[in-house]
């Protein structure tokens, strides 16, 4: 019954220290209200043994067997996030109790603030627990494949009303705005009653911590502008990343660039992503080391990795920062017909750079990896962006996260790669059109396997394989010459 549901929410919730016991009775009520239940038995309830996602999952339920809330997608998110929400502190508490954390050490403030948001639900874990992740080896260290299963797909009549909805509301302005805070969510956007931020100060600005609803990596975090603004990179943004490693040295951080094409999903509000979490790239060897004139503190490399990447190094950061600048600058106007590289179309700028940062070994590190987003008659999506030989895997942009080395494939690859591995083994199989070409390779290549543990294992570094092909489509210089013309500008 929904009285032993609600019951063993409220004893997690004190479980989790979400809550304490002598909040149970006000908790109680603020649900109660939400199910719009008057009454509660007076004797002992035994509560529901089981996780706060899946008691959340059956409270939703019971709302729309008892016709609370309509059975459409945003009307259960909405009441799952103000449900949560009567457990969480409010901004000003968790606040505080980061800043108290942080003071012993900033570890021990985003452990806090990460367990909170996974306990209150913000962080999806049932449905982050879906998806498929693995790793394999491409020769530059193991890569990353996650195939997304942990957003939920919006059922028809959802659709149906976000397409009949006119929208008139632009508040907030984005999903990136702090204004999201404990907004309660309406048709076509999403419920945050339950989400919390922390103030980070960086600079003269305030900066604002949060982790990823939908986290890909470990402790996947998000640090947001104040100021509703377009993404940009700069010195200053170079200049903030280094200084959040400052503050939280167990993290790295990094922007995706400021471009359409080659940046992120959302350029409208600056942004970046940081997290606990080593990736390929992070570990990364050089593939040869260079000297920057008037840098003589700050070394600097060409990393060994599909993309086109410089890192620099240096315990002293106005140097490092510096010699950042100049890199961005030189390439921001830097044309190179023999690698297909042009500055401007017109007025229109096309090079930019997805800038990591990290500390290491007490150094400052910055990794500078140099993009393009012009297209051509040939490349119609962009010359230095994935290919149509690789679209049947991955169409979209290469972000902060791809450029690291993890791959974010669609949904839909479970069941057709499934279907791949039925040919391989020699059963019936309905391979997709735009998948025959590389089920037929793959085919050629290893004959008709016994065991579906070895065609699974198969597929798995095949598609890292592919991914590897992603990567390198959207590597600016594709052979150490071209690096060299540029590095001989960085000169001038």
């Amino acid at each position: 019954m929904i009285y032993h549901d609600i019951q063993g929410l409220i004893d997690k919730a004190i479980e989790k220290e979400l809550i304490e016991g002598s909040d149970e009775i006000y908790a109680r009520n603020q649900v109660m209200s939400l199910l719009k239940i008057a009454d509660f038995p007076d004797q002992t309830v035994e509560p529901t043994e089981d996780s706060i996602p899946n008691l959340i999952d059956k409270i939703v339920d019971y709302a729309v067997e008892n016709h609370i809330i309509e059975d459409v997608f945003d009307a259960k998110e909405i009441l799952s996030a103000n449900v949560m929400n009567c457990f969480v502190a409010r901004p000003s508490v968790v606040n505080a109790i980061f800043k108290e954390k942080y003071a012993a050490s900033p570890k021990a403030a985003t452990d806090y603030f990460y367990a909170l948001s996974k306990n209150n639900n913000y962080i999806q874990m049932n449905r982050i627990r879906k998806n498929i992740h693995f790793k394999a080896e491409t020769g530059y260290g193991n890569l990353d494949i996650t195939i997304n299963l942990s957003k939920p797909e919006k059922d028809p009549e959802q659709i149906k009303r976000e397409r009949a909805l006119k929208q008139t509301i632009s508040y907030p302005k984005c999903l990136l705005c702090i204004e999201n805070e404990g907004y309660a969510g309406r048709t076509g956007y999403p419920a945050r009653a339950n989400h919390r931020v922390i103030k980070v100060p960086l600079g003269d600005e305030n900066w604002y911590f949060q982790y990823s609803p939908y986290v890909y990596y470990n402790e996947h975090s998000i640090l947001l502008a104040e100021e509703h603004r377009d993404m940009k990179i700069d010195k200053q943004a170079f200049e903030r990343l280094v200084t959040f490693t400052e503050k939280f040295p167990h993290y790295f951080i990094g922007s995706n660039a400021d471009l359409p094409i080659v940046g992120g999903s959302i350029l409208s509000h600056d942004h970046y992503q940081a997290g606990n979490y080593e990736f390929a790239m992070t570990h990364a060897e050089n593939a040869f080391s260079f000297l920057i004139p008037d840098f003589e503190h700050v070394s600097a490399a060409v990393l060994k990795w599909p993309l086109s990447v410089i890192r620099l190094q240096s315990e002293n950061k106005s140097s490092l920062l510096e010699a950042a600048d100049h890199i961005l600058q030189t390439w921001k106007n830097y044309s190179d017909e023999q690698a297909a590289v042009h500055a401007f179309t017109d007025d229109t700028p096309h090079n930019t750079i997805t800038p990591i940062a990290r500390i290491r070994e007490g150094s400052c590190e910055l990794d500078l990896v140099l993009r393009n987003n012009r297209t051509s008659s040939d490349y119609p999506l962009g010359i230095f962006h994935p290919h149509a030989d690789v679209h049947h895997i991955k169409k979209e942009n290469i972000g902060l996260i791809e450029v690291m080395g993890l791959a974010v494939l669609p949904a839909r690859l479970k069941d057709e790669l499934q279907e791949i591995k039925n040919d391989l083994c020699g059963k019936p199989s309905n391979i997709a059109d735009y998948h025959q070409e590389w089920a037929n390779q793959i085919k050629d290549k290893y004959g008709t396997i016994s065991s579906e543990e070895q065609a699974e294992d198969i597929l798995q570094q095949e598609l890292g394989l592919k991914f590897k092909r992603v990567l390198e489509d959207a590597g600016v210089f594709k052979e150490k010459a071209a690096f060299d013309r540029f590095i001989a500008a960085l000169d001038t």
